[in-house]
């Protein structure tokens, strides 16, 4: 039995922050970071049965093509995305009422659609990247047990030493995507690579306004390593959070971004909604 203060649901029975019971949603689950794309998706879907929100969590299910599938915003952020996984699984996984874990565990597909930022030439605003591995910069998988198995610690070591890394942060993590889904979303419309997850948008992605930042030559760094063969495309502040608590929860987790503005040449697309529409067909007929 669960303390009511571990898992913590609502007077209707709900998951405490999404404000969803468990048959509202699908195992096959758009991620989103704007509350404003999930109507703007959804707008793709038949047949909508939910349509919830709570804080920055707007849910819709309903059905593409005669599948069924969750569209869910996250809002911004690693601490979000801790919250947002940890009460999806609870919902297919845990009795509410009780608080008793199942005994036949039921595994998510999760599907992250968002934006970010190219931090290489070659991937130049208006193209799309999946993410094969998210490389954390947020430290939030350390807080977990029993993790080691799931993360690519070569790598993250030897970008650590590469940038020579300061014991003032956390430790990177290299978490890989789901290999199901990297081999179900093989298209030559994706660039395919490394994601860095920032815990910030300033400072932690290299940005300077009125504050320096620890590392001002970063993103030339970042842009110019290479790891048997592997290259860093893009900065975002969610995937190494969904790959990490997705792997340990027995989910199965993929991201593809659209390079909305390009750190080495400046460039940058005001209105990225329809390259967030493409992305979101595309992901929609694979699904």
């Amino acid at each position: 039995m669960q303390k009511k203060t571990e898992l913590i649901t609502n007077r209707d029975g709900s998951i405490f922050h999404l404000s969803l019971l468990p048959g509202d949603i699908s195992d096959k689950i758009i991620i989103v970071g704007d509350p404003g794309r999930v109507e703007m998706l959804g707008s793709l879907l038949n047949d909508i049965r939910v349509k919830k929100e709570n804080r920055e969590f707007r849910t819709v299910t309903g059905s593409y093509e005669g599948n069924e599938v969750t569209i869910i915003s996250s809002g911004i952020g690693t601490d979000n995305i801790d919250i947002l996984i940890n009460e999806l699984d609870a919902l297919v996984n845990i009795d509410l009422s009780t608080g008793e874990i199942k005994e036949d565990p039921v595994s998510l597909t999760f599907v992250r659609i968002g934006t970010s930022g190219g931090l290489r030439s070659d991937v130049p605003a208006g193209s799309y990247v999946l993410t094969e591995t998210a490389i954390g910069f947020d430290g939030l998988i350390h807080f977990y047990e029993g993790y080691d198995w799931l993360l690519d610690n070569l790598l993250s070591s030897v970008l650590a030493e590469y940038l020579e890394w300061p014991d003032t942060l956390a430790f990177p993590y290299a978490v890989n995507a789901s290999r199901e889904l990297l081999e179900l979303f093989r298209n030559d419309k994706f660039i395919r690579g490394i994601t860095i997850s920032t815990p910030g948008f300033y400072a932690p992605q290299g940005r300077r306004l009125r504050l320096e930042t620890f590392d001002n030559e970063i993103n030339s760094k970042l842009a110019q390593f290479s790891f048997m063969g592997r290259k860093i495309c893009n900065y975002e502040m969610e995937s190494s959070a969904i790959y990490g608590l997705s792997g340990l929860l027995g989910h199965k987790a993929l991201t593809i971004c659209a390079v909305a503005g390009n750190r080495v040449t400046g460039e940058f697309i005001d209105d990225y909604k329809p390259l967030i529409m493409d992305i979101a067909q595309e992901v929609l007929k694979i699904l």
